[in-house]
């Protein structure tokens, strides 16, 4: 697959239909996370989401006679796939999310777009659009404003927000390898394989070092759990993979900025965190982020 140029492209209605869908799965989730792994051990947490979400997405194979089947010429290259577009993500997110807040977190991983752009421009030949840095340019400042009161708190918790911007540095470089994948099956079975790898490897990880903090979840971690088994892991990472394979890396990247936006907003309406005039400033940066990948360019047609 060549790599793509910065050119823009509108997309089609089922793509924007599963941006929307997705980015208020995805929005609404940080604080849902925050509440899960707030008194309970976050692999655990994590573990338990994945594991009852396979059978989600299994049941969707069947539904709808997607092949399991993924040939072993491809296992390496879905090893690749999984450790950068999940398994690393996963881990460092939810280690960090426990010691910051839902809203600042999600913004320190949706650094991701930022880092995807540089990287697609200084390894994968992207060449990007002046629209396209732009938009980098734009959520890029929204990032930092939404960060404004946070650096001093931040000051003090330097290796979860280290591991919150490694997850998406990581992220970012499995979503170009993604969008070049030659693995020729359905993204259906991509995430299927995907999911269940992350699943065992964190399920044994949480036995090796959160063991002796198993118990059993109460309402409020059973009910987030239930969420990210069925709505994160079994719809909307198989949603992200269809749009990171049928978009340039730039565009399904910047398309989701708005997401940590809605995780801002979410986590003031549900925890109680405290909204500033930089907040209400970044939506509409990350709203020109959005638009500078996704608005048809004069003269192109859908």
């Amino acid at each position: 697959m060549q790599p793509q140029s910065g050119a823009m492209q509108r997309l089609t209605r089922q793509q924007l239909a599963t941006l929307i869908i997705l980015t208020l799965a995805w929005g609404v989730n940080w604080p849902v996370m925050k509440l899960g792994v707030t008194t309970y051990p976050p692999l655990t947490f994590r573990a338990l989401s994945i594991m009852l979400g396979v059978p989600v997405l299994a049941l969707a194979l069947v539904l709808l006679k997607v092949p399991f089947r993924l040939p072993r010429r491809h296992w390496p290259e879905l090893a690749k796939l999984t450790a950068t577009n999940m398994l690393v993500w996963h881990i460092c997110i939810i280690l960090a999310l426990r010691s910051l807040s839902s809203g600042r977190a999600a913004i320190l991983g949706y650094t991701m777009p930022i880092f995807s752009a540089v990287l697609g421009a200084m390894f994968f030949s992207a060449v990007l659009s002046s629209r396209a840095w732009m938009g980098v340019a734009a959520a890029a400042v929204g990032v930092a404003l939404l960060l404004w009161h946070e650096f001093t708190g931040l000051a003090g918790r330097p290796l979860f927000v280290g591991l919150a911007l490694f997850a998406a540095l990581v992220w970012a470089l499995g979503t170009q390898l993604l969008r070049r994948s030659r693995i020729d099956v359905q993204t259906l079975t991509l995430s299927f394989w995907m999911t269940t790898i992350t699943g065992v490897v964190l399920t044994v990880l949480a036995a090796i070092f959160e063991r002796s903090e198993w118990r059993i979840p109460d309402a409020n971690t059973s009910w987030a759990i239930l969420y990210n088994a069925v709505v994160i892991f079994g719809y909307a990472h198989a949603a992200w993979f269809y749009l990171a394979r049928t978009l340039p890396p730039v565009a399904s990247t910047l398309s989701v900025m708005f997401i940590p936006v809605l995780g801002v907003f979410t986590g003031a309406l549900w925890l109680g965190e405290i909204l500033h005039w930089q907040d209400w400033a970044a939506v509409v940066l990350m709203v020109v982020a959005i638009g500078s990948v996704l608005w048809p360019a004069a003269g192109s047609k859908g």
